[in-house]
């Protein structure tokens, strides 16, 4: 294992913050005058804002960021893994939803899953087609302005020199290496002597540097065609094959539009159940005075549980791949079903929903929000579902493979890791993308984007993102106040409200007496914000502590960035 000291790296132009500074900044977000990346990764978070700083737009700083985060947090996102991402480019007004989610293998049987439940959780069955790469290759290939191999360099050194560990990797590391202790590639990579690093310890990955360079030369054709889908094949003994590399394809999508307090909201259709409950939810609270209940109070919490209940229901009932079924996104995100589902919310009691046949979804996930100085923006979301995926790593490729297809629906009343269920709709079948949390979303305000928002951490991303939203538009709190504040989340199943440990002892009380059954969990999600206020011409970033997150600001010395934004006044500090 290298031990050797991380090789700092080289912030052109930029603020880089991470946790700890943005603890002692009393909860001020971070702002720029030139472009803003955020990332719930930190080394992230440079890498893209590097980019801007050299000329690139938002489409480079995302790709960039997307592959450095696949380096600095292999347990969450990968070239093993997937993507969402929804864009937004000036010039044309082209707003985009990218789906490179991972898709069954043509070997995959509801059936056989069925009987062989544990399967789907770990070990070759249940890694799914990866599509990272194509996905960020197809993004660059239609928006982007920089060569590839610049765009994929920066992750290239961070494999080679090392990435330190920080707070949120050692707790990872803590609690994933018993299990990596049963797949020794893994755990030849990401232990130290068999054992969890200790805080920061060096992560080298030479094998995985080797990998990217194929990538910066020959693009997603490296994932396609050669040793590595053959070595995919071998690794997965066959489940995924070097054919089902090379018949990988991404899509566009067209993405999800709602609107909330005169603002509109654009995120991930399926097979994202992400942008459908948001804009079902924001539906049934726009049509309560939040601010009247009281930030954090029981009234407030209790109406946000029912409506994410109503919610993560009919995620459980209706949800899957678009593709293959019918799945009523109209319905589910109109205004009308929203009046009809917030009928059934008493104020004063717990709405019970009565179980149906049903049974996913996405700790080992990252985000990425960015927003340059033409108006462009990126909400790309990245993941291998849970910690570490499938817990393969391919030999000789550095590439953790994900365990995606523990995101479908296996059989009636088993639930995925996330203790979350689904329904007909996202069960098992070949060429088909599993249901996901991933909530990647861009908030607009007279035709301009005004905020990038994103999550990672399973079915908790959804809620989170709303919070934020409603933390920023409803409550008024900066960005930063906005995704640092407690959370509480409930889907329906398994019946029972979660919340932070924040949660003050009165309102606890109040939510039992009012029947809820609580449960604390330490955290939920790691929002993070990317925005532009137009009043005073600048960029602000809101980072959630929860992870090793960071955030990365442009400044430049020229004004010629700004000229393509509407701005009220010219940029001034804050």
């Amino acid at each position: 294992m290298n031990h050797s000291p991380a090789k700092a790296l080289a912030l052109c132009a930029l603020v880089l913050l991470g946790p700890a500074q943005l603890n002692a900044a009393s909860f001020q977000p971070i702002w720029s005058r030139d472009g803003m990346v955020s990332s719930s990764v930190g080394p992230a978070a440079a890498a893209g804002a590097n980019v801007l700083a050299a000329g690139g737009n938002a489409v480079d700083a995302a790709v960039a960021s997307g592959f450095a985060a696949a380096v600095a947090h292999p347990f969450s996102s990968g070239i093993g893994g997937g993507l969402f991402a929804v864009t937004h480019i000036a010039e044309g007004d082209q707003t985009t939803a990218l789906d490179a989610r991972e898709i069954a293998p043509a070997s995959a049987d509801q059936a056989w899953y069925a009987a062989n439940q544990q399967a789907i959780r770990r070990g070759p069955y249940a890694v799914g087609v990866p599509g990272f790469v194509q996905g960020l290759e197809e993004l660059h290939q239609r928006y982007g302005s920089m060569p590839w191999a610049e765009l994929v360099q920066p992750a290239i050194d961070l494999a080679e020199n090392g990435v330190p560990a920080g707070h949120w990797q050692y707790r990872i590391m803590q609690y994933a290496s018993k299990a990596l202790g049963d797949y020794p590639e893994t755990a030849r990579i990401y232990l130290d002597d068999g054992k969890a690093p200790d805080m920061g310890w060096n992560m080298v990955q030479k094998d995985l540097a080797k990998t990217l360079r194929q990538i910066q030369r020959k693009g997603s054709a490296a994932m396609t065609e050669g040793a590595i889908p053959a070595a995919i094949e071998k690794a997965t003994k066959g489940a995924v094959t070097a054919k089902d590399m090379a018949g990988y394809q991404v899509k566009w999508r067209t993405p999800l539009r709602g609107s909330y307090r005169g603002y509109e909201v654009v995120s991930m259709p399926p097979p994202s159940s992400g942008g459908v409950l948001l804009l079902n939810m924001l539906n049934m609270l726009e049509q309560h005075d939040l601010k009247s209940l009281g930030h954090g109070s029981s009234s407030y919490v209790h109406l946000l549980s029912e409506v994410m209940k109503l919610a993560y229901a009919d995620r459980a009932r209706y949800l899957g791949d678009a593709d293959f079924d019918d799945v009523p996104v109209e319905k589910l995100v109109s205004e009308a079903y929203a009046s009809e589902q917030l009928a059934r919310i008493s104020m004063d009691s717990v709405l019970k929903i009565k179980p149906f046949n049903a049974v996913p979804n996405d700790e080992g996930t990252t985000h990425i929000s960015v927003i340059d100085g033409h108006g462009n923006a990126v909400a790309l979301t990245q993941t291998i579902n849970s910690v570490f995926g499938s817990l393969i790593t391919v030999p000789g490729t550095g590439i953790v493979l994900n365990n995606e297809m523990d995101d479908f629906s296996v059989a009636p009343n088993i639930p995925n890791e996330w203790e979350a269920v689904g329904f007909e709709a996202n069960r098992v079948e070949p060429g088909k993308r599993p249901l996901s949390s991933m909530t990647p979303t861009l908030i607009f305000e007279d035709g301009e984007v005004r905020m990038v928002v994103g999550s990672p951490m399973g079915t908790t991303i959804i809620s989170s993102v709303l919070q934020a939203l409603l933390n920023r538009i409803d409550f008024g709190m900066n960005a930063q106040a906005a995704v640092q504040a407690s959370r509480v989340h409930h889907q329906w199943y398994p019946a029972m409200l979660m919340h932070e440990p924040e949660l003050a002892m009165d309102v606890r009380k109040r939510l039992l007496e009012l029947g809820h059954e609580l449960r604390e969990r330490s955290i939920m999600g790691a929002v993070q914000i990317a925005e532009f206020d137009p009043k005073r011409c600048l960029y602000f970033a809101g980072v959630d502590g929860r992870r090793d997150s960071a955030a990365a600001a442009v400044n430049q010395t020229a004004t010629a960035k700004r000229q393509t934004v509407s701005c009220a006044v010219p940029a001034a500090s804050p």
